[in-house]
């Protein structure tokens, strides 16, 4: 007998026990802390990438601020998904900037009055080849409101990565179960898409696949993957003087506690 069956059934055991789960609840925001941005493409996005930005709220004590770069392409469900937002983000702790009216795209010049308003320290949005359109324009967008800000603004960049994957991905970030737990429930509140998908509940194993990515693609070719179950990867740079700036000579892999993570932020 195959002594993984009883490993590998009880990962579909525990997806079948998952799906009839649900969640509810709000973490208070610190709203005076330090401020990072999440311009994302989807409601829903915010999640699924959302283990850094957790653990900068939890960990080093930032304000994390989710900026809706659009509410989905169906008219019809973009109320319900603003809705949908604002549970999840309620349930991680996270606020909300909604520049626009209604629920029509964000433009350069609203991003650009965005990021003069709350002069983050770290802005979030997908890499250039993140496949999904949306993701990829939602790139370009913010980096051309980047380039409209001027010398004197500065920010670390933290870029995403979901529908394609990274070539060079230079941050490996640990996700303990909680976190991840957090995560997958808060991704649950997007109610109506988990419905037709049950993403979340994938969630934690595409986080299992990014420690094998990461353990070369960060650590360097031919080195072992690091003793984690969980983690994410991102591309870390700096924004100064109106170009790209490296801040990392080499790939940072972040496990647990706060020390690490304050090294790199």
């Amino acid at each position: 007998m195959n002594p993984y069956l009883k490993f590998v059934q009880g990962i579909e055991a525990g997806i079948e026990v998952a799906k009839g789960l649900s969640v509810s609840g709000k973490t208070p925001c610190n709203e005076s802390a330090a401020k990072v941005l999440l311009f994302m493409p989807h409601p829903d996005d915010e999640c699924i990438i959302g283990l850094l930005p957790l653990r900068l709220m939890q960990e080093a004590d930032m304000q994390i601020i989710n900026v809706p770069v659009t509410f989905g392409s169906n008219p019809e469900r973009q109320a319900g998904r603003a809705v949908e937002l604002a549970d999840a983000c309620a349930y991680l702790g996270w606020n909300i900037h909604k520049e626009q009216e209604g629920f029509q795209s964000l433009t350069s010049e609203e991003v650009v009055s965005i990021l003069k308003k709350h002069q983050p320290e770290i802005v979030f949005f997908p890499h250039e080849k993140d496949w999904n359109s949306r993701h990829i324009s939602t790139h370009h967008l913010v980096v051309d409101a980047l380039k409209k800000m001027g010398p004197d603004f500065s920010c670390k960049v933290v870029e995403t990565e979901y529908w394609g994957a990274m070539d060079d991905p230079n941050l490996m970030v640990e996700g303990e179960a909680e976190k991840v737990a957090d995560l997958v429930a808060a991704t649950s509140l997007h109610v109506e898409e988990v419905a037709r998908n049950p993403y979340h509940l994938l969630l934690p194993a595409w986080m299992q696949d990014n420690v094998r990515r990461g353990g070369e693609l960060v650590g360097g070719q031919g080195k072992s993957a690091p003793d984690f179950s969980f983690a994410t990867l991102y591309r870390l740079r700096k924004w100064e003087n109106g170009d790209w700036v490296v801040c990392l000579d080499q790939g940072v892999t972040i496990g647990k506690g706060a020390e690490q993570l304050k090294r790199v932020f």
